[in-house]
């Protein structure tokens, strides 16, 4: 009998259209050879899966289980493709592990950390890594403008602590701009994180597990034809990815050293992609991704392309991880 793998996608943040873009790509990818491949879309409240004749089933939620009409299916595994809660701040990890399914991605405990902005910077920085100044705003506390820059200097970055894909996300370099961001970014976590901006080049390296060995991926260089690597040029073509980047072969490895170093510290698993800022030779911090885009314009696809390794090999390579290491 194959495996019985779900990808769950959906979610409940601004990345919803994203995930499902993601788990599509994965889908069409996984070696249906090897596993029975099925779809979840979680989605406030709603678990389903839509069978081939477009007949929507609901997912049992007390063991996540599939009762079809030829009998139930129980997952062997889950892939986990949601951009931003409930799946890569460590919700649906607490659930899955309460339950002995194994996932693709980090545990509880990485992911909640890493979603978290300004707790990751600060973890990371007890470890040698240098991050952009920063400060956090809860919802309701009484911070005004001229508090936020007796610490930082214009210009800044605002964004929800708690988010992904520039969703919420604003370049501020005059103060009438900060409370607007801050209401933007307000919509979209009740944290909102307040971070200097820092000039260089912006880098992106993931990490992946194949055969058993962990692999730095071919780095990836971000040109933003906006002010910033924003939702648009991320998604709507307003940005350049260069991979690999053109950079010197002993930044290249300091830079694919460091992801390597950094995702044993955090305790990843899975397909994970580290961003930074590349300032003369300084390298800062910026944020690590637990589940990264996997559409076929995403950029850890591009990385694994131009490592000469297939998106069947690493998205099959991911499950079979996950089940190997359960």
């Amino acid at each position: 009998m194959k495996p019985n793998i779900a990808i769950v996608a959906g979610g409940d943040s601004g990345e919803y259209e994203i995930s499902l873009k993601s788990a599509e790509v994965v889908k069409k990818h996984l070696d249906d050879t090897l596993f029975n491949v099925y779809l979840v879309v979680i989605h406030k409240g709603h678990w389903c899966y839509d069978d081939d004749h477009g007949i929507r089933h609901a997912v049992s939620r007390e063991d996540f289980s599939l009762p079809l009409s030829a009998g139930k299916v129980n997952f062997d595994a889950v892939f986990i493709a949601i951009h931003g809660t409930p799946g890569e701040d460590g919700k649906i990890q607490g659930y899955f592990d309460l339950l002995g399914i194994p996932y693709t991605s980090c545990d509880q405990a990485t992911s909640a950390i890493t979603f978290n902005k300004y707790f990751c910077n600060n973890y990371v920085k007890n470890f040698g890594m240098r991050v952009a100044k920063s400060m956090v705003i809860h919802k309701g506390e009484a911070v005004g403008e001229m508090d936020i820059l007796k610490h930082l200097k214009l210009p800044v970055f605002v964004k929800p602590n708690k988010g992904g894909s520039s969703v919420g996300a604003s370049k501020v370099k005059v103060i009438d701009e900060l409370k607007p961001a801050i209401e933007i970014a307000f919509h979209e976590d009740d944290q909102v994180m307040v971070e200097e901006f820092m000039p260089g080049r912006e880098i992106s390296s993931g990490v992946v597990k194949i055969n058993g060995a962990l692999k730095a991926l071919p780095l990836t260089e971000i040109i933003s034809k906006n002010e910033f690597f924003d939702y648009e040029a991320k998604y709507q073509g307003k940005s350049e990815e260069i991979t690999p980047a053109p950079i010197d072969d002993e930044i290249r490895k300091i830079i694919q050293e460091t992801s390597l170093k950094f995702y044993q510290i955090l305790n990843c698993k899975g397909i994970v992609r580290f961003d930074y800022i590349l300032n003369s030779r300084e390298l800062f911090f910026l944020e690590v991704n637990t589940v990264p885009g996997f559409s076929e314009a995403s950029i850890i696809p591009q990385q694994a392309m131009k490592a000469g390794i297939t998106l069947k090999e690493l998205f099959t390579g991911a499950v079979i991880n996950a089940i190997n290491d359960r």
